[in-house]
């Protein structure tokens, strides 16, 4: 099963996604966790000028290609071999290709069409089965990140540089794409206490979820 996070900046996807995959696993999940851009050592050197705050000069064409090169790197060699691994393979990604819409798309304004062309070029056309969708209002999220660059300076990158009404169209993007998919979106307000967000992470998780096999193979992982 593959489930992926996405929100605005400071909606605590990493923070959920992780407490998610320890109760997965509790419970006999074979759980990858993962992010975007990155997951390998190609991504992770894209990532690297992708959020480098002095990068102030790329075009938003730019970055939605290094975005999909990385995801294209990042599906083959990470995430398809261990959704294989069925049905006890589950991947949690921090971030995946409704990224590039929300960001690339609704928030620089490039063209939604190419994009779905370039993103389903890039993943073969994998999707997800789950997409949970921590909403936010953009200027807490950003107030939550500032705390957290505060204590970490590297937490600061160039995304969140950007002007309000970009972050803005990006959390109207995600709402359309969400509203326009609900099967595959569950939407849960990230303004709540953690415990209660991953409360409800988990009881839309839960019916989703793929029936563990208790044959004495599969219980022998």
């Amino acid at each position: 099963m593959f489930i992926t996070f996405e929100g605005p900046e400071g909606s605590g996807k990493t923070t959920q996604m992780n407490r998610l995959a320890a109760w997965l696993r509790e419970r006999g999940y074979d759980v990858l966790t993962t992010r975007e851009p990155g997951g390998t050592a190609i991504g992770d050197r894209v990532r690297a000028i992708l959020l480098d705050p002095v990068a102030t000069e790329m075009e938003a064409e730019t970055e939605a290609l290094l975005f999909s090169a990385a995801r294209a790197q990042h599906v083959r060699q990470v995430i398809l071999p261990h959704l294989r691994r069925r049905p006890l393979g589950v991947v949690l990604c921090d971030r995946f290709a409704d990224s590039t819409l929300a960001y690339q798309g609704y928030g620089h304004g490039l063209d939604l069409a190419q994009l779905a062309v370039i993103t389903a070029f890039a993943t073969g056309g994998l999707k997800p089965d789950l997409t949970i969708y921590l909403d936010l209002d953009v200027e807490v999220g950003l107030r939550r990140k500032a705390l957290a660059a505060g204590q970490d300076a590297a937490q600061w990158n160039r995304m969140e540089q950007r002007a309000l009404d970009y972050h803005r169209r990006v959390r109207d993007g995600y709402r359309a794409m969400a509203a326009a998919e609900p099967q595959r979106w569950l939407v849960v307000d990230a303004a709540q206490p953690l415990e209660e967000v991953q409360a409800q992470i988990r009881q839309g998780l839960a019916p989703r979820l793929p029936a563990l096999d208790r044959s004495p193979v599969a219980g022998g992982r």
